[in-house]
């Protein structure tokens, strides 16, 4: 696995001091609150940080995107921190979590939301989500917010193929990344 500093040099080059100063605040107040469990400290950067990179290589320079779900902001912190061209919004329902996305992104130029994917509104290039429901369902509740052209870009596990084989057109992008473990992209183009 890639150090610390090697992900900080290579992946953050332009938001490295915003990037440490988030790896530090999931590994104090995320776990504190909940959002990261109590054994993950050691983990922060391999096991959650250096894991939300992969997917910065699908999405194009410049667009729009709402990571649904954000939870403790991975995906989306993570992807406007390695990638400060593109207009990030998070979406989470929970108020606890809202404050702690409202912290971690503060002066990121991030916008945070209350809410679920359902009730939203607005349209983007690109919708983003990790661990949030299985991609049929995910497919369901954030189509709307797809652009027409734009994808659904979920982080997925060994069961990638298996989800993604129910929904027609959808693609599996395996991506590696040097000292990053493989990771699972499922794709829907709306």
């Amino acid at each position: 696995m890639v150090s610390r500093e090697t992900l900080l040099a290579d992946y953050f080059p332009e938001k490295r001091s915003e990037a440490e100063r988030y790896g530090e605040l999931l590994a104090t107040r995320g776990i504190e609150w909940g959002l990261i469990g109590p054994k993950e400290g050691e983990r922060i950067w391999d096991r959650h940080i250096a894991n939300c990179l992969p997917i910065t290589q699908l999405i194009p320079k410049g667009v729009s995107l709402i990571d649904i779900g954000s939870g403790a902001g991975l995906p989306g912190v993570v992807i406007a921190l390695a990638r400060p061209d593109l207009k990030v919004t998070l979406l989470e329902p929970l108020q606890r979590r809202v404050n702690f996305l409202e912290e971690a992104s503060a002066g990121l130029g991030i916008k945070v939301h209350r809410g679920k994917a359902e009730a939203e509104k607005g349209q983007y290039d690109y919708v983003t989500a990790r661990a949030v429901a299985p991609l049929s369902k995910l497919w369901t509740i954030s189509k709307h917010l797809i652009k027409p052209g734009g994808s659904l870009l979920a982080m997925k596990g060994e069961a990638a193929q298996a989800e993604a084989a129910e929904i027609p057109g959808a693609i599996v992008h395996e991506i590696e990344l040097e000292g990053i473990p493989l990771a699972r992209v499922v794709e829907v183009k709306r």
